[in-house]
């Protein structure tokens, strides 16, 4: 009598298979959707690590990106690449001169990046369960960025106006603190919140369109949305890209209303500080016509590009491997 085995073997590996792709589902959305209880804070880990590093690996580019932003700049400060602006401040003024700013800027990005992304993900979570029964939306996905903004910029927008004034050409500032003094003492406190309205006008489309353009690559390269780096850095890469040039001409506003340059708002008769984003946008026509509106947009999108890639790959990792941990540590989860 013959002995038949496959029968036996089959139904063994079909189910070998089963619990193995729902192990792999199990994890995935793990992953994607954290444990009630943790996830307030593992976001906030993710998020606050992502931005310190987002703001402090590119954090050269982003200071020749504000000088070129510059209406009327010294002779001795005008740029034709963000190549050569480094090359020449570093020559001229000192190698760590393109980092002067940097300390304000990681005290306001850690802070700000949690908020911003618990936020992000919380409320994402909330209006996908209404509008798609969970599944992913665009429209979650744009209003969850914009009303996250709104939290981020209310913390980062002080270390914003002490950052650019420093990375100035010839910052008359001393250093961080001399910076935060002299500026409460001569514009009073509202100077630190001046370019609040105009940081917010140009933030909530920037990260409704980074938001939007994120999720809908991670659609087309990670439709499973497993934790997977090239994706994330290549997702995070294109919405910068697009974010930051559609939104150049605002943050030439907000540079503006940030620095207060003194030779451009002379030029044009502005007494007394300038503010307001409708003055601000009429101030940059006046000085530049229409081209001015995109002063420094090369080194915007070669700054946000590998910002945004940085910031989303790290928060990403820190977010699966926080998950991971937390995944661990409960029995019966992960194993066969």
């Amino acid at each position: 009598m013959e002995l038949r085995t496959e029968p036996l073997v089959a139904p063994f590996e079909m189910s070998e298979s089963s619990e193995s792709r729902a192990e792999e589902s199990l994890e995935a959305d793990l992953y994607e959707s954290l444990p009630p209880t943790a996830s307030l804070w593992t976001h906030m880990t993710a998020g606050a690590v992502a931005g310190i590093l987002e703001h402090t690996v590119m954090y050269p580019v982003d200071s020749v990106k504000t000088r070129m932003q510059s209406l009327q700049p010294d002779p001795k400060a005008q740029y034709r690449s963000v190549y050569e602006g480094l090359h020449r401040i570093i020559r001229t003024e000192g190698v760590l001169r393109p980092l002067r700013g940097l300390n304000i800027t990681v005290l306001g990005a850690g802070p700000a990046h949690a908020l911003y992304f618990a936020c992000y993900e919380r409320v994402k979570r909330i209006l996908s369960d209404v509008i798609q029964n969970g599944g992913n939306s665009h429209l979650a996905n744009g209003v969850a960025g914009s009303l996250a903004t709104v939290l981020h910029d209310a913390v980062m927008n002080p270390a914003e106006v002490v950052k650019q004034r420093m990375q100035m050409y010839n910052s008359p500032y001393r250093g961080l603190w001399d910076c935060v003094r002299t500026v409460q003492r001569t514009e009073g406190l509202p100077a630190f919140y001046r370019s609040y309205s105009t940081q917010l006008a140009m933030n909530v489309p920037f990260q409704a369109v980074h938001f939007v353009t994120y999720e809908l690559t991670q659609e087309r390269l990670n439709p499973q949305r497993r934790y997977h780096p090239a994706s994330h850095i290549l997702s995070g890469a294109v919405a910068g890209a697009v974010s930051a040039a559609v939104t150049t001409p605002l943050d030439v506003c907000k540079t503006l209303l940030n620095t207060q340059e003194n030779t451009a708002l002379s030029s044009v008769r502005v007494r007394g500080h300038l503010s307001g984003m409708a003055n601000a946008i009429r101030t940059v026509y006046r000085l530049g016509g229409f081209p001015a509106f995109f002063k420094g947009v090369q080194a915007r999108v070669i700054y946000q590009m590998p910002s945004t890639a940085i910031a989303w790959s790290v928060y990403e990792f820190f977010k699966y491997f926080l998950t991971k941990q937390q995944q661990d540590r409960q029995p019966g989860v992960g194993s066969i």
